[in-house]
């Protein structure tokens, strides 16, 4: 069996995030939006440009109805935001992942390297609640492989792995 050894500091464990939150990183331009949507051989519509825009704005992967509710009232209809997610998915745009509970959430790639899988949800580990549903980042954990009779599998080292925990959350914790 593979032993995981987590590190962390308990006091910024609480980073949780919602659906306004923004990331850190400078947005990216419309153009160049558009521009990588093209260079992926798709038409760069005003639907896609958009989902893209609020992907790379999001601190963390959104899901289809996320994102419905924040670009239906520009004018997009469910239908249009989902058959784009999975165009800019399929076109190695944008990649998806289920936390566990059976829903995709999407998320861009880095803009600095739009081939590369590492995004956000691939550089650290994150907390899943399974009453609430909330996500946390759990940025100041560190999961090391240690070398065991068994060898980890290749994409572990290359950090194409998701590690996602699952558990109740403070606020669920404590609630009557």
């Amino acid at each position: 069996a593979i032993k995981l050894q987590l590190i962390y500091d308990c006091e910024s464990l609480n980073c949780g995030i919602g659906i306004d939150d923004v990331s850190g990183e400078e947005p990216m331009d419309k153009e160049l939006i558009r521009q990588s949507i093209r260079r992926a051989k798709l038409r760069a519509t005003a639907s896609r440009i958009s989902v893209m825009d609020r992907l790379y704005k999001a601190a963390r992967p959104l899901a289809h109805s996320e994102l419905v509710e924040s670009l239906v009232p520009e004018g997009f209809d469910r239908a249009s935001i989902f058959r784009n997610l999975i165009d800019l998915t399929e076109a190695g745009l944008v990649s998806r992942t289920d936390l566990g509970d059976h829903v995709w959430r999407f998320f861009a790639h880095d803009s600095e390297d739009p081939s590369s899988s590492e995004s956000h949800y691939t550089r650290h580990p994150h907390f899943v609640c399974i009453e609430c549903g909330g996500v946390q980042c759990l940025e100041s954990v560190e999961v090391f492989v240690k070398k065991g009779r068994r060898q980890a599998p290749k994409s572990i080292g290359r950090k194409d792995v998701e590690i996602n925990f699952r558990g109740y959350c403070d606020d669920c914790s404590t609630a009557p």
